[in-house]
């Protein structure tokens, strides 16, 4: 058959989200993944004779790479298959080798739903690619049969490992002991041996082969008692997870207080020494208050949107970015103690895990007092499942042209309404310094809320009100 894939997506409800492709693994069939992976080749792809094929742990992920790779090998080019592995590895491999890249995850989002995200050899495709795809011409054949996947070339998770080897040094983290919550990410094996090879002891914790759906911006309540009972349980300097793909991390410091990732980029870039910082219009404004950076750029929710703003900021000094979900994008390379890290405009969660560990190392200190610093601003978030989308934005579209509503709704008690942001979704400052921000999730079906405040139960508090509100109307 011969359609636009616009046409074909619609039908599937297999659309771009946040960050890659998302649909129901229903709706994920071999024909839509075979027909994305067709008008990727012949739109943002069109030069790269060589793509890059990987996948997380999902049990669907497999069957749709065969389906991406069967494409690959009918447009006569070669696919190169590099099996279960951390999306930024895969992202790397990209780059090192000039090829671009496919690789299967549906991150976080619930488990009976996975996705497709999409590399140039220069990076992710942008939100002008997305297009550019859904506008191709595909043609699918009718009795399409993917063949079995090749053997792993296993070059790109070498480079990876020693990637962050080469730049913090063999044996720098010697006499740090480092709790691996391994649950089913794909990282759990690479995360191991990457701090095996800088010298820290590892404590394997929690590995299953059921998925979990760990979120990074929304930590479960069974992951936060989970990692206290273990720094009850054991002796570690930190704790260290990563979401399905491994492109966001989750950070824990030994009492097993998981960090909140707005802050755990403010961090690494200072680590880094960055001259610029860019991170969405969500993230905590201590990056502001600290006067640590020459720039903050703030942008859309979205590593399309910090991408293009690094992008934008090229030449600028040493420039980096990262999400409220932990996901850390190198926009320059950087040199630090005589090795040179190469630039990685993808999320990574390794870089920041490695960094905080160094910096704790190099002041001193606990890994819970590096953000002792910082202006005391904390940042909660969460997000009611469920909800369908055209909810969520009927929602906010009213409220951003009632103030008074919004306030009732999602502070009653923040005092008078003294800004509103519409950058995305409806993010709204109050008098005594709250912010809470609602937005429909890009990736699911899920309105998400993000709230600030000088103390961290009072921010707790608002996003859990405002939602439980919004939940009482639905």
């Amino acid at each position: 058959m011969s359609t636009t894939l616009h046409h074909l997506a619609e039908a599937h409800n297999a659309r771009f989200g946040t960050s890659g492709v998302r649909g129901l693994v229903s709706d994920l069939t071999d024909a839509v993944c075979y027909a994305y992976a067709q008008a990727f080749l012949r739109s943002a792809a069109a030069g790269s004779p060589r793509i890059v094929v990987g996948h997380d742990l999902r049990p669907s992920s497999p069957r749709i790479a065969a389906a991406c790779a069967q494409a690959i090998r009918d447009a006569g080019r070669e696919a190169i298959f590099v099996g279960a592995l951390p999306t930024p590895a895969l992202a790397y491999c990209c780059a090192l080798h000039g090829a671009a890249g496919i690789v299967v995850t549906g991150s976080h989002i619930p488990f009976d739903r996975n996705g497709i995200k999409f590399y140039r050899a220069d990076g992710e495709i942008d939100k002008a690619d997305e297009q550019a795809i859904l506008d191709t011409e595909v043609a699918v054949p009718d009795a399409l049969s993917p063949s079995p996947l090749s053997a792993v070339d296993t070059a790109a998770l070498d480079a990876y490992v020693a990637r962050y080897t080469d730049f913090f040094g063999i044996g720098a983290l010697a006499g740090t002991r480092v709790a691996l919550y391994e649950h089913s990410s794909v990282a759990r094996d690479v995360l191991r041996t990457v701090f095996e090879h800088l010298g820290a002891e590892v404590l394997s914790l929690g590995r299953t082969d059921t998925f979990v759906p760990i979120d990074t911006e929304a930590v479960r309540a069974e992951d936060i008692a989970q990692a206290h009972a273990w720094a009850q349980a054991h002796r570690f300097d930190a704790i260290v997870s990563t979401d399905g793909d491994a492109d966001r991390p989750l950070i824990g410091d030994e009492t097993g207080t998981w960090l909140r990732g707005d802050v755990v980029g403010i961090l690494c870039a200072q680590y880094l020494q960055a001259d610029v910082v860019v991170t969405p219009v969500s993230s905590n404004t201590a990056v502001e208050k600290c006067g640590a950076f020459r720039q903050v750029v703030r942008t859309r929710i979205g590593s399309p949107y910090v991408i293009a703003g690094m992008d934008a900021q090229r030449g600028a000094g040493r420039v980096v970015g990262y999400e409220a979900n932990g996901g850390f994008l190198l926009g320059s390379d950087v040199e630090r103690g005589g090795a040179r890290l190469k630039a990685l405009p993808t999320r990574d969660s390794l870089l920041p895990m490695l960094a905080l560990l160094a910096m704790a190392r190099a002041h001193g200190c606990r890994v819970s007092q590096l953000a002792d610093a910082l202006p005391r601003r904390f940042t909660a978030s969460d997000r009611i499942q469920n909800v369908p989308t055209e909810f969520s934005r009927a929602l906010i579209a009213r409220l951003q042209q009632a103030p008074g509503e919004a306030a009732a709704l999602m502070a009653p008690d923040a005092g008078a309404v003294t800004a509103i942001d519409t950058t995305d979704g409806l993010r709204v400052h109050f008098a005594t310094g709250a912010i809470v921000h609602l937005r429909p999730s890009g990736n699911a079906p899920e309105l998400r809320c993000y709230a600030e405040a000088d103390d961290e139960s009072r921010a707790r508090a608002l996003c859990d009100a405002c939602l439980a509100r919004i939940a009482a109307t639905l």
